[in-house]
């Protein structure tokens, strides 16, 4: 390293010091602590919801996987995003959460195993971990730190934010297999099955099976997730466009590669296919009579010409969504407007694939990022437009407003998509969720009426039925608890789960006879005025704890005296620092 780009480097660390600390958390589960500003916002707004179920919707059981809803980032294995049980109504909301690290701890994924425990994987800027969490307190019973991504050691080497932000390989996606224990592939190019043991008191994750990859697979790729298909082979994707399947019985890895591609998306599993999707193409695949990956169809979509802000990569976001036993959706990346598209999904189909075609949300500010709802014949696509830098530490993080619903309709001239409601809401990254025991669609916004220096998220409900919002529940102020792409998982006692920067909030129905969330101030004279917009119901109390403000105190001086003392050796040299 020259000098020149050793005084950069100390530079960089310098600044990325005082950014990192105004983002840090106390870490080791404890409570996420408020931002300023939390005095001067609602509690509540809207009224509580009476709870409507939809039908319910059937999906095949997996044979390899858990319980559907409990099993994976997405529900079930077609990536519908429904749940069969209700989420919170709003009534006398409780909230809680829990602080996964000091530098980050975001929690991507939330399955429950067949005790009822969570099991998550968080990330922070140094590790991932596998967690095991009591669903009530989000206490960690369970730890087990995960192979350092490439993307980690690159960020501490540039400090560049993205590098980790655009990276969803080793271990963001996990699933779990039919005895509920997760499967991971992680950042060793190892496919790892984990069970839970308890030890007295203490719980403790062991490896129970494990495949090996590295022999069929270059020394740059980069595992974005593995699943089982309907018959027990384990299919994984690479975010270098390898599509790999392996044979548990004789652990043979057979891999097929798409040239030029990315896929930064898990697949959806149904019997008859598995369905991804890379930066250019939807694919449906199956395996060859000796077990390797091929596809039996490939459809481009329109990619667009650029990354556009809030997107991860120029492509679709999506994780494919399937409906019924015939269709699979999934957006596109078009520049000027985002499309939903649908298609014909199983082999065979004569004439053309493509069922229809809608755009969705306002003529240049579209992006889609995140996973489809899939119920019956309906689709919600939110939009993921970001303002900014897009990033966790944003210090103003804003998104373009738009959830839609898109139906299904038969008529004379075939199958057309048809707008049923479009939704001003502005969820800018999280993965929305429905619950048909309720008939909510959940997402996960910031108030938009609160200064830009003040951060309040909210819990939000949508009726499935009219777009209409029905309530939202104050979660937190501060960018801890800022969602950045982590979805919303709703737990079978009703508890809504959603990943935040620092770790995971957890927001249900509160008990009978339990008292209202309490933080402890009161609220300022001019707080009374937002009852005033419609729809928005009353204006709770909430203490403010102070932000944790970590590192600054080390960072800062530590980086000034460094960079003095390669200001001293640079100029020793005779060397340009601004070279």
């Amino acid at each position: 390293m020259t000098q020149q780009t050793g005084f950069r480097r100390l530079a960089l660390w310098c600044l990325l010091g005082l950014a990192v600390s105004a983002g840090c958390g106390p870490g080791d589960g404890q409570p996420i602590p408020l931002a300023p500003g939390a005095c001067g916002v609602p509690m509540f707004m809207g009224e509580a919801a009476e709870r409507k179920p939809l039908r319910p919707q059937v999906v095949p059981s997996h044979p390899y996987l858990f319980q559907q809803g409990k099993n994976g980032m997405h529900a079930d294995s077609y990536c519908t995003g429904s749940y069969p049980w209700s989420g919170p109504l709003g009534l006398n909301p409780q909230v809680s959460s829990a602080s996964m690290s000091v530098l980050g701890g975001l929690v991507a994924t939330v399955a429950v195993d067949g005790e009822g425990r969570l099991v998550c994987v968080s990330g922070s800027l140094t590790e991932f971990r596998l967690l095991l969490l009591d669903p009530e307190t989000l206490q960690v019973l369970a730890s087990h730190t995960l192979p350092q991504r490439a993307s980690t050691r690159e960020f501490w080497e540039t400090g560049d934010w993205r590098v980790i932000m655009t990276d969803t390989s080793g271990g963001a996606y996990f699933h779990l297999d039919q005895e509920g224990r997760p499967i991971i592939a992680n950042a060793d190019k190892v496919i790892q099955v984990f069970r839970a043991i308890q030890t007295g008191p203490k719980f403790e994750w062991v490896v129970e099976h494990e495949f090996d990859l590295r022999g069929a697979l270059p020394e740059e790729a980069q595992v974005t997730d593995a699943i089982p298909d309907w018959f027990g082979r384990i299919w994984f994707v690479t975010r270098t466009g390898i599509v790999g399947v392996v044979a548990p019985q004789s652990t043979e890895v057979r891999t097929l590669v798409l040239p030029g591609e990315e896929i930064q998306n898990t697949m959806a599993v149904a019997r008859d296919g598995v369905y991804i999707v890379s930066d250019h193409a939807l694919y449906r695949f199956q395996a060859s009579p000796r077990g390797s990956p091929e596809y039996t169809w490939r459809r481009t979509y329109d990619r667009g010409t650029f990354v556009k802000p809030g997107a991860i990569s120029q492509g679709s976001g999506t994780t494919p969504t399937l409906l019924g036993g015939d269709l699979v959706a999934i957006t596109d990346n078009a520049d000027e407007q985002v499309h939903v598209l649908v298609y014909k999904r199983l082999p065979g189909v004569s004439g053309e694939r493509l069922v229809c075609k809608q755009p969705v949300f306002d003529p240049g500010f579209s992006v889609s990022e995140n996973s489809l709802i899939g119920y019956g014949r309906s689709l919600i696509v939110e939009n993921n437009y970001a303002y900014g830098s897009g990033l966790p530490l944003d210090p103003n993080p804003r998104g373009h407003p738009g959830v839609t619903r898109i139906d299904l309709v038969d008529g004379p001239e075939g199958t057309a998509c048809r707008t049923v409601w479009e939704s001003r809401e502005a969820s800018q990254t999280t993965v929305p969720k429905l619950s048909i025991g309720n008939g909510l669609v959940y997402l996960y916004t910031r108030m938009e009426e609160a200064p830009d220096d003040i951060l309040a998220w909210y819990l939000t409900a949508v009726d499935f039925e009219t777009g209409r919002t029905v309530f939202k529940v104050f979660t937190g102020t501060g960018i801890l608890w800022n969602n950045s792409y982590a979805p919303i998982t709703l737990g079978p006692d009703g508890t809504a789960y959603v990943g935040v920067y620092n770790g995971i909030i957890a927001v249900r129905d509160g008990r009978e006879g339990e008292a209202p969330r309490d933080l402890g101030c009161a609220p300022p004279p001019w707080a009374a005025a937002a009852t005033a917009v419609p729809g928005r119901g009353d204006v709770g109390s909430p203490g403010v704890s102070p932000a944790f403000n970590c590192l600054g105190v080390i960072w800062i001086p530590a980086g000034v005296l460094l960079l003095w003392r390669a200001g001293r050796r640079v100029r020793a040299a005779g060397a340009n620092p601004k070279g």
